[in-house]
């Protein structure tokens, strides 16, 4: 009996550790050291949450740079990758289509992220997309190519990673760029 009793003490004192102290102290943490990212990295424009950098979402308009596919419609209660081998007839055929389209030389334009809600794309996909954009909005290419270079992030720590282009926040610019 003894070893009972000390067995709930021992899982009531590591339920309220792990599961209530450690939870409100990296809550804590975050909201003190990472005040921004802390609430989902959540952007806004005109006083409205556009969504967030972390995630990404659709956008199908020609006007507006286009994300990676995702094979779970951006969605993200379900967030995951499509499984399928390289030996898929139906990724091959999806493969198939996107390469017929403006970005059929980048990766990251061909095939879904791992996760499906990958916020960015390559500086070179961005590229790819420009002359598009640029029709659309009855700007110059060259206005679009350098707001994408400007937008351009580096490797995280200068190693990690490679360049990319966050999405959202490309089409958050383009809105504000003057329609000729």
């Amino acid at each position: 009996m003894k070893n009972t009793i000390d067995a709930l003490k021992l899982f009531l004192v590591l339920t309220v550790l792990t599961g209530l102290v450690y939870p409100l102290v990296v809550w804590g943490g975050a909201r003190l050291f990472l005040t921004g990212k802390a609430g989902g990295s959540l952007v806004s424009t005109g006083g409205m949450e556009a969504g967030s950098e972390l995630v990404g979402q659709a956008f199908a308009k020609p006007g507006y740079f286009h994300p990676r596919p995702s094979a779970i419609g951006y969605n993200p209660m379900p967030s995951g990758g499509t499984n399928q081998s390289l030996t898929s007839a139906s990724l091959r055929a999806s493969v198939k289509d996107r390469r017929a389209g403006e970005g059929g030389k980048t990766a990251d334009l061909l095939f879904a992220s791992g996760s499906g809600l990958d916020p960015h794309i390559s500086p070179a996909a961005a590229k790819a997309q420009c002359a598009r954009v640029a029709r659309a909005r009855g700007a110059a290419e060259s206005d679009i190519i350098s707001l994408v270079d400007s937008l351009t992030e580096g490797r995280q720590l200068g190693f990690l990673g490679e360049p990319r282009v966050n999405v959202l926040r490309l089409n958050m610019k383009l809105d504000g760029m003057p329609i000729k």
